[in-house]
């Protein structure tokens, strides 16, 4: 059996990890997962505690979404039967916020349908961002509003945006198989533009898009690389409608072996368990949080989450406590 508790501490250390000793993470054996869960949590544990941030989703703007995205109910390309709307006023926003605070959301995501947002769109974001702002002042606002200019990304930065969220999706190999709007060096162009606006950046990944394992690891490479502070894990909830419809090839403890690799990977990162964890770890959710320290609740974009009630109970008996404290990267422990 591999070590990995060594692993870990040689993680903590700074290593990192090879190729082939990620390929031998996602290719453990079932009988390994509890040792390498405690493995991934050491890691976890040493950056967060136990600690868990929470995320919620408003959906600004649904479908109209030129992009041919393979995944993505809202794309061009899909038949699925969505809400589609235009961008929401600004008060509807706010009222998004609010909701997020009832439920203990330390991170509010605002994001529209799109290849980016017009000038009209963007004056909407950023006069609601400056509300929330007035009346939530520790509240974390991520934006997620497509591929950006430089002049959006300042102005973002200046209303009180603090992180944007801009995911990679799958490998550089793999993208084209997923869409052929936009390339993978748009979507890491534009995480770098908001680095260096001074926005914390955030970006992440879908699995179960047909991709191989060695596109798993590319992928957490690529972010390890991107020095991106949070990383999504989405999990792929298939769509009727959309080009990968039906698609199944996900098993839960597959899933939970994909947490601990980009646990490893981007050892001092928000990993947070996104989109389809409910239909895709199914019961073994809860184990999740050993290697991931942050979740959505609520509703997702197009598809719906699990009950907050069941989220809160699931972290009350974990033994976790929901962390409020904004864009931490510093260790909690030695």
């Amino acid at each position: 059996m591999m070590e990995y508790d060594v692993l870990a501490k040689r993680v903590l250390g700074g290593y990192v990890l090879t190729d082939d000793e990620a390929l031998a993470i996602l290719d453990s054996p079932d009988a390994d997962l509890l040792p390498l869960l405690h493995a991934a949590y050491m890691i976890r544990q040493y950056y967060y505690g136990n600690k868990v941030k929470l995320n919620m989703i408003i959906n600004t703007k649904s479908g109209l979404c030129p992009e041919n995205c393979g995944y993505c109910a809202q794309s061009i390309v899909s038949t699925a039967p969505i809400e589609k709307y235009a961008m929401m006023k600004q008060e509807e926003i706010v009222a998004g916020a609010a909701r997020a605070v009832e439920l203990n959301a330390g991170t509010y995501c605002i994001v529209a349908s799109g290849r980016g947002p017009v000038n009209r769109e963007l004056d909407i974001v950023i006069d609601s961002v400056k509300e929330i702002k007035s009346k939530y002042q520790q509240m974390t606002v991520c934006a997620c509003l497509g591929l950006l200019k430089p002049e959006q990304a300042l102005r973002l930065k200046e209303a009180g945006v603090d992180r944007y969220n801009h995911n990679i999706n799958t490998s550089a190999t793999h993208h084209t198989s997923i869409t052929t709007s936009h390339t993978f060096d748009d979507r890491v162009n534009t995480i770098d533009l908001v680095k260096q606006s001074g926005i914390s950046p955030c970006s992440g990944v879908i699995i179960g898009m047909r991709e191989t394992k060695e596109d798993v690891i590319s992928m957490a490479r690529s972010l390890h690389a991107m020095d991106a502070d949070s990383i999504p894990v989405n999990f792929l909830h298939a769509v009727d409608g959309t080009p990968l419809g039906g698609t199944d090839e996900l098993a839960p403890r597959y899933c939970l072996k994909v947490l601990c690799l980009f646990r490893f990977m981007n050892p001092s990162k928000e990993i947070r368990i996104s989109g389809g964890r409910e239909v895709n770890l199914r019961s073994l959710q809860p184990f999740g949080l050993y290697p991931a320290n942050s979740i959505f609740i609520g509703d997702y974009l197009t598809t719906a989450g699990q009950e907050s009630d069941r989220d809160r109970q699931m972290l009350e008996d974990l033994g976790f406590e929901v962390d409020l404290e904004p864009l931490i990267k510093e260790p909690v422990s030695v």
